[in-house]
């Protein structure tokens, strides 16, 4: 899901992976070093440069004198971009691999000329609205090259204005009142929609690592968002699936919850709000009630009962795992990594890849997921939000 990058940070790229496997495990290494070729010979479009992300929703286009065609929304294109590309540069051996950096510049190029899509605009008010997933990732994607002096040649000044367009996007998307972000809200700007911590989370680790490199990001915004992802907490430690400010949140989803409460546990911690215990909590549920997940991967359908549990949340929760576990005290961390890649390669399908979805084209998202997953011990620490 793509993915964060880091404050306090130092600037140096992921080292090589050493991973002690066991007998039974597939060696990480070789695992990631397919999945990246593959990655690499997945980028589409017209010049080469996409890995859009596919799910159910489909926005109609028209050309003047056709039928409107349904396609898929500019958000999840430059979302799903961002991602895989962000994926590419973390794995080891990027320096040495032309065809990798190749494939990042085209990506660039498109995240960066996406600003000037209609469906990108921050004032677009019409139908379901999924450019903000494009909007955080690509800050992350943007960010992380700038932060690890990735930038391709001659794109500096690009990238320089892309993440700010991105950044005052999510400001104008921020829920007004109860603060936050939310994919489903419908209709003008100005409309209040319940807090959604899926989004808020991942929106919030972007703003600290745009932070990180100075880019100037609100602290009452911040602050606010913060407090839409404490809102949602339940006692039990289950994160609910969206908030509204003024009602009392309610459990008793919690097999269904893990994904989230990976995502909020750890940002609120990185936010200085959380705490260590809660996203052991939150790990610790992940793997107990991760067969509620793998029922759910690669079905048809999203919100299912009886749990809500989406397709789409797997490799989502895999990657926030994954993050969680480096917040932990050292000592504890390889255990909790065992068994986060044992599960991964339990849902390895043909060719080395990994897809939650039912079409084809989505094992680009799905696999860049495992990959963050896998080589996250060795990537560079998330950002904090400093005083």
């Amino acid at each position: 899901m793509l993915l964060t990058s880091l404050l306090l940070a130092c600037s140096a790229a992921p080292a090589p992976l050493v991973v002690q496997e066991d007998d039974k495990m597939p060696d990480v290494n070789s695992a990631v070093r397919r999945a990246v070729a593959a990655l690499v010979e997945m980028q589409e479009g017209d010049d080469s440069a996409e890995w859009p992300y596919e799910g159910v929703y489909r926005v109609p286009v028209y050309t003047e004198g056709l039928k409107a065609r349904n396609e898929i929304p500019m958000g999840y294109r430059v979302g799903g971009t961002s991602i895989v590309a962000n994926a590419l540069t973390q794995a080891p051996g990027y320096e040495e691999d032309a065809d990798r950096q190749g494939a990042v510049a085209r990506a660039v190029d498109f995240v960066t000329g996406a600003v000037r899509h209609d469906l990108m605009d921050p004032e677009y008010g019409g139908g379901y609205d999924v450019r903000g997933w494009g909007y955080v990732y690509a800050i992350e994607f943007l960010v992380g090259l700038q932060r690890d002096d990735r930038v391709p040649k001659g794109m500096d000044g690009k990238i320089k204005k892309a993440v700010q367009f991105y950044l005052d996007g999510l400001e104008k998307l921020e829920i007004p009142g109860s603060g936050g972000w939310s994919y489903s809200r419908r209709g003008p700007l100005d409309q209040v929609s319940p807090t959604s911590p899926f989004m808020t989370g991942p929106a919030l680790q972007a703003l600290f690592s745009a932070k990180a490199q100075g880019y100037g990001v609100s602290r009452k915004m911040v602050d606010r968002a913060l407090d839409g992802l404490e809102r949602g907490l339940v006692d039990t430690g289950e994160v609910i699936y969206s908030s509204n400010e003024g009602q009392a949140p309610r459990g008793g989803q919690l097999p269904g919850s893990v994904g989230r409460m990976l995502v909020t546990e750890t940002t609120l911690h990185l936010g200085g709000r959380g705490s260590i215990s809660r996203v052991r909590g939150a790990i610790d549920a992940f793997l107990v009630h991760w067969e509620w997940l793998d029922k759910r991967r690669a079905q048809n359908g999203t919100h299912i009962k009886p749990y809500g549990v989406a397709p789409y949340y797997f490799y989502y929760a895999h990657v926030y795992a994954a993050q969680a576990i480096e917040q932990l005290p050292e000592a504890e961390r390889e255990e909790y990594r065992r068994r986060l890649r044992q599960k991964l390669f339990e849902v390895q399908v043909d060719g080395g890849l990994w897809n939650d979805r039912v079409f084809e084209r989505t094992a680009n998202y799905g696999t860049a997921c495992a990959v963050h997953a896998l080589v996250m011990p060795n990537a560079v620490r998330p950002a904090t939000w400093g005083n």
